[in-house]
């Protein structure tokens, strides 16, 4: 389909675009023209976009960029927010894009879809329609045979375009407003699908506390149990910290020796340099700093091998926490071989970076970090894990923009003042 004949461009536009660099698409589709894109893929199946605002920006410097426009759609008989997505990689769209809508302007093809059609995750589209999500319960025997469509509700937890996504099913019971029971379900490509399923199974058999698996579907659908206690994340703040370095290092230390036969992922902070260009790109007069970072990190980068169990991204939002102990652990799909060291900056670099915190709040989680770094310290040589926390919270930086908060130049520059300072922490040791 030809987008011209939908969409005109003003001279004035293509001539700009003509002359700015792109070379993975972020201009292109931050811009009106990224709007044209979704209005012509809502146009193409009878809707009318009346606004639009960016969502969700995945910038993959020089490779390619994928969005979410948030879009308010008049469609016949009904008025809704919908989820536009849009892609384009500077190598051409690849075979996958192709199950999607695929636009074309002068000088650049896109693929797009509105949610839940996302053509990497094949699962998500049934896990976001009740009727299918309660036959799947059904059809495994979690839910009583007597349940119907009406106590079934269902809430989209998160969503990372051409990725992964998680749904939450809630179960009343009859007659009753509250949940009586509660699943999650995991979506996942064809690729990652397999690799969380065994990863799952495996530290489940080793005894580790991760989400109890009741189902996994031929299409990359995980159905899992919820887990146990609150979120680490949610206490952070507390007056005394609510689980100490050790029980966290006791933890990594029983994941099981099998990750080890599994790929290795480049930990977070292997790819300072390439997260210092994205900050770079989203917020140019950072780009120094942030590549001043990278440069501290990567002249002081371990050599040694990656021969230790590894979560792979192990950070407060990762764990559940009930009773003074940690009951819960999750996202284990990046689980394989590492340093140790990795995991734990992990947590850190996270800790270290929270924005939009009062006195009080940034005190108590300066406590909690020292306290953390203590115990980390005992483990793993203390000026590695400072300056590989700092590659992590380089990684983080991004997150603001691509998420795009209201505040993420404020937020970018806060979590780059974060990084700068745990490699002051390194230099002071």
């Amino acid at each position: 389909m030809n987008l011209e004949r939908r969409a005109p461009r003003r001279e004035r536009q293509r001539a700009r675009r003509a002359l700015t660099p792109d070379p993975d698409g972020l201009r292109l589709l931050t811009s009106t023209d990224g709007v044209d894109f979704a209005r012509a893929a809502v146009g193409q199946c009878g809707g009318e976009v009346i606004s639009a605002r960016l969502d969700h920006i995945d910038h993959q410097p020089g490779r390619g960029t994928s969005v979410l426009y948030s879009c308010d759609v008049n469609w016949p008989g009904s008025r809704r927010l919908e989820l536009v997505g849009l892609t384009w990689r500077a190598g051409g769209l690849n075979p996958a894009d192709l199950d999607a809508e695929v636009f074309h302007d002068d000088n650049h093809e896109v693929a797009a879809w509105i949610y839940p059609e996302d053509p990497d995750l094949p699962g998500l589209a049934r896990a976001t329609v009740v009727d299918q999500v309660l036959a799947l319960l059904l059809e495994h025997r979690l839910v009583p045979v007597s349940c119907d469509a009406s106590q079934l509700s269902l809430q989209m937890v998160s969503y990372r375009p051409r990725a992964r996504a998680v749904v939450r099913a809630s179960l009343r019971a009859a007659g009753s407003n509250r949940p009586a029971m509660v699943f999650y379900l995991k979506a996942f490509t064809a690729a990652d699908g397999p690799r969380a399923l065994r990863r799952l199974e495996m530290m489940g058999r080793a005894g580790l506390p991760v989400a109890r698996l009741l189902a996994a579907t031929d299409d990359q659908l995980l159905v899992l149990a919820a887990l146990d206690g609150q979120p680490m994340a949610h206490h952070i703040f507390d007056e005394s910290p609510a689980v100490s370095g050790d029980q966290l290092v006791g933890l990594l230390d029983e994941l099981p020796a099998g990750l080890l036969d599994l790929p290795r992922r480049p930990a977070w902070a292997d790819a300072v340099g390439h997260y210092a260009d994205m900050v770079a790109g989203q917020l140019p007069a950072a780009g120094d700093r942030a590549r001043e970072v990278a440069r501290v990190v990567g002249a002081a980068a371990d050599t040694a091998p990656a021969e230790e169990p590894t979560h792979g991204d192990f950070h407060e939002g990762q764990l559940f926490l009930s009773g003074g102990r940690v009951s819960g652990l999750l996202d284990v799909e990046a689980a394989g071989p590492g340093r140790r060291v990795d995991d734990l900056a992990c947590m850190i670099a996270h800790l270290s970076t929270v924005q939009h915190m009062d006195a009080g709040q940034a005190a108590r989680t300066e406590v909690l970090i020292r306290r953390l770094l203590a115990s980390f310290d005992a483990r793993v040589d203390p000026v590695q894990l400072r300056l590989r926390a700092a590659g992590v919270a380089i990684s983080l930086a991004s997150g603001p923009y691509q998420e795009q908060a209201p505040d993420w130049k404020h937020q970018t520059l806060g979590i780059l003042a974060g990084a700068e300072n745990l490699i002051r922490r390194a230099e002071q040791l």
